[in-house]
């Protein structure tokens, strides 16, 4: 018998915006991506979220191909009039998005709080 797989991330609704804390170290698998990607589709699309907000406190490395998967769920909000903000980013993974100009395209934030704190 398996053991039951620990979601790489927990959600919360905090007032108006769902924080999807990311629990994992690295975002590299393609399951965990996998399963990242259909939380948070089901989130805006069957939940009805608009304002998504990744906790990446506990991450120290993503993937490309999780980065994609940002990007795809960053544009299926905007086609609904939601927004994707991330927020608690190591320097490192930081670096990472201001080298590839990704931070041109989300908007990262210092903290959680400050974050929900912003209208």
């Amino acid at each position: 018998m398996s053991e039951p797989v620990t979601p790489p991330f927990r959600v919360t609704v905090r007032g108006p915006t769902t924080v999807v804390e990311l629990l994992d170290r690295e975002i590299v698998r393609d399951e965990a991506i996998d399963a990242l990607a259909q939380q948070l589709n089901q989130l805006v699309e069957e939940g009805g979220h608009r304002d998504l907000l990744l906790d990446f406190g506990a991450v120290e490395f993503l993937s490309s191909a999780a980065l994609s998967r940002l990007i795809q769920i960053k544009k299926k909000l905007s086609g609904v009039g939601g927004r994707l903000r991330l927020c608690a980013m190591e320097p490192d993974l930081r670096e990472v998005f201001r080298i590839t100009r990704l931070d041109t395209v989300f908007e990262i934030l210092r903290d959680a709080e400050s974050a929900l704190s912003r209208p």
